[in-house]
């Protein structure tokens, strides 16, 4: 288990916001308790809480590939099981490999399918990346949803995280009781509505689903 976080503005410099990400990260010790990790420039901030499982040098996040003078950069949390096969059709089609890690199976595996990645993973996953050159941000969760993936949009950012309580941390965000989220947590809960949860303007990722922002 890992953790990620991150926020999107487009509207001014948040390069110098790297206290907020440090603190949004801060709340995910549970989850990563090896390894911080953190990615800035002027437009997006992205965090990692790492829990070390294989490949403790190259599997280091966020991890940034280059491929053909394009940039990406990932922020990942989950288990890819056919990760093997997907490196072997990549090194097919002219990439290579410095670690043994799933994460840069995924993000090369993005830089060869694009948005269609999600169609050849097979697997457990939350992720976001960055493409510098495209100045986009592709967000994307497992078909079952096993892997959580929160966001909110305040005042033109885009902020998303793991665990709700990352999101809270961002000073743009007010912590606000939605009244439907607590009558479905009352009344249905641990299930909910997909996409739901119990506070005002913060939402999750559907299973199965990826955004561009």
């Amino acid at each position: 288990m890992c953790g990620i976080v991150g926020f999107v503005n487009f509207s001014k410099d948040i390069s110098n916001d790297k206290y907020i990400i440090n603190k949004m990260n801060d709340t995910l010790g549970n989850r990563g308790p090896n390894e911080d990790g953190y990615f800035s420039n002027n437009n997006v901030l992205l965090g990692h809480k790492r829990l070390i499982v294989i490949d403790p040098e190259g599997g280091k996040q966020p991890m940034s590939a280059t491929f053909n003078s394009n940039k990406y950069t990932i922020v990942y949390n989950g288990q890819i099981y056919n990760a093997n096969d997907l490196r072997s059709e990549l090194i097919e089609n002219g990439f290579d490999f410095e670690g043994h890690c799933d994460t840069e199976v995924l993000l090369k595996s993005y830089i060869h399918w694009g948005y269609a990645v999600t169609k050849k993973l097979n697997g457990i996953f939350a992720f976001g990346i960055w493409d510098h050159t495209k100045q986009e941000l592709f967000i994307a969760r497992d078909h079952f949803g096993i892997k959580p993936f929160y966001f909110t949009e305040v005042n033109n950012n885009f902020i998303f995280a793991s665990e709700i309580k990352a999101i809270l941390e961002h000073p743009e965000v007010t912590p606000e009781i939605d009244s439907n989220g607590i009558s479905e947590l009352l009344g249905l809960g641990p299930a909910h509505t997909p996409g739901t949860c119990v506070f005002k303007h913060i939402f999750e990722l559907k299973p199965a689903n990826f955004r561009c922002i």
